[in-house]
């Protein structure tokens, strides 16, 4: 498969990869190696990528514990200790194996530690495949807000190795179908269609569904890096999403969601919102909610849940001025910014979700 330019770097796929990579640190003068791990990746991934590395370098592992739990500031501040003890000096190379919360967390320890460090992602579930490996946003969550504090900074590349895929669980791998599903939602109808019936899909075929995925957000990055106009389209889902997963991952009371799960139940709500403001059409709507729930199993929303989940919609990093702002689609395949949508709007999303 063909590389990706993105900005400032290039998106590599299976072997051509690893050629890549080996290529880069024999160009590269880099003091020593280290890679960042959380306890699932050293287990099943590891293995896989040392045999491909060819270099001299001295190669430190650096584990953490899985969980969307743990990718907050105090994790980055045991890494980065970590990172002291062992010598890292500026001219380290972190290298970043694991789904979006090592890839997210790794890149804002190396973006951060000694005013940053050159670092690579190598995304191994299809969630980070899809969405981790382009953009250049790294962070963590603040409590149970998610990605509250990072910044935008590209790796020197991103290295998609669609094998490691054979690791994950069905759970997981649905988790990160609901970010290709947005890609088509927001900006390609017949990528879309792909998965209107998903039994049909032929997962020998996956690469090329990964690779026009990668190649759609690259397309909507490249043309606003720091998310002050279009980029907002990669938002739809994920304002309610993002807002659902946070209060099923901080309550006592409920299951945790995977990203994909809640960003699930997002895309319809705001699929709801889209056809009421009269931007897409009843069909397309119920086209919309059948395909998603084909896929994914309901989540039940009690009646008290809505308050405190409308209240984490405050801390959305897309609200300006007070104002909690919407990506919402016109029509499918195209996108509309910077929607304001009233509450009794979002509840009656609610109330549709659950019929």
């Amino acid at each position: 498969m063909k590389s990706i330019q993105a900005n400032n770097y290039f998106v590599h796929f299976n072997q051509n990869a690893y050629e890549a990579l080996n290529k880069h640190l024999k160009e590269t003068k880099y003091s020593n190696l280290f890679i960042i791990v959380d306890d699932k990746t050293n287990e099943y991934c590891l293995s896989k990528l040392l045999p491909q590395i060819e270099t001299d370098l001295n190669i430190e592992i650096i584990e953490f514990e899985s969980g969307e739990e743990n990718k907050n500031i105090e994790t980055c501040i045991q890494i980065w200790n970590v990172l002291t003890e062992l010598g890292a000096d500026r001219k380290a190379l972190i290298i970043n194996l694991g789904g979006g919360v090592v890839t997210d967390l790794g890149g804002f320890v190396a973006s951060t530690f000694k005013r940053g460090v050159n670092f690579i992602n190598i995304p191994t579930t299809l969630l980070s495949m899809v969405d981790a490996s382009v953009g250049g946003k790294t962070g963590v969550d603040l409590g149970n807000l998610k990605n509250q504090i990072g910044v935008i900074n590209v790796p020197q590349m991103v290295l998609i190795d669609t094998e490691y895929l054979q690791t994950l669980s069905q759970s997981e791998m649905r988790s990160g179908l609901a970010e290709m599903l947005k890609h088509g939602l927001i900006y390609d109808t017949a990528y879309w269609k792909e998965f209107l019936d998903i039994k049909a899909i032929d997962y020998n075929g996956l690469d090329e569904l990964i690779y026009r995925s990668v190649e759609i957000k690259n397309d909507i990055v490249i043309q606003d890096p720091t998310e002050k106009n279009i980029r907002k389209a990669l938002n739809f889902g994920h304002t309610l999403g993002h807002a659902i997963e946070s209060y099923f991952l901080e309550s006592e009371t409920k299951t945790t969601l995977l990203h994909g799960e809640a960003i699930a139940i997002g895309m319809i709500l705001e699929s709801y919102i889209s056809l009421q403001k009269g931007l897409i059409t009843v069909a397309e709507y119920s086209e919309i909610k059948t395909a998603i729930k084909s896929i994914y199993d309901d989540v039940i929303v009690e009646e008290n849940d809505i308050d405190p989940i409308l209240e984490l919609l405050i801390h959305d990093k897309k609200n300006e001025y007070g104002l909690i702002q919407f990506a919402l689609i016109e029509g499918i395949g195209k996108i509309k910014i910077n929607q304001s949508v009233e509450n009794k709007l979002i509840l009656e999303a609610f109330q549709d979700y659950k019929s």
